[in-house]
């Protein structure tokens, strides 16, 4: 795995590898966060005016804007192990009788978010190490 993602960084270049990552990043941290918002509201209807769901699931992702918006590997490293938790949400939504393709879209985008902030992590680690003088 590591030779492959070291003869990927040769062909392809740190900064579009990065560029690629961060795109993916910033995609799916969107949609996850429509898709919990939608659940959310869904819990908020069946609950009866009540906001903590929309806050349980909103503010842990929320919490990770100032890394996204710093381009900060570590940030986006932590972000990569929190988008697990919501994977799993995404499993227990989508068995739920008529919300399998919300459950699945959470699931989904939940993945793409850890792949990209992984990528992110790696690449824009090893960029600024080069830039830094330090590889």
């Amino acid at each position: 795995m590591r030779a492959w993602l070291e003869r990927l960084e040769d062909e392809q270049g740190l900064d579009a590898l990065t560029d690629r990552m961060r795109r993916l990043v910033l995609g799916s941290f969107l949609v996850l966060t429509l898709a919990m918002l939608t659940w959310g509201v869904l819990l908020l209807r069946v609950e009866g005016g009540n906001l903590r769901p929309i806050l349980a699931f909103l503010l842990p992702l929320l919490l990770f804007l100032p890394s996204l918006i710093g381009r900060r590997p570590r940030g986006h490293a932590w972000l990569a192990f929190v988008s697990l938790l919501y994977f799993m949400i995404g499993v227990n939504v989508a068995i739920l009788p008529g919300l399998g393709l919300l459950g699945l879209l959470i699931a989904f985008a939940s993945l793409a978010l850890f792949a990209g902030c992984t990528g992110y992590a790696r690449f824009r680690s090893r960029q600024l190490r080069a830039r830094s003088g330090g590889d």
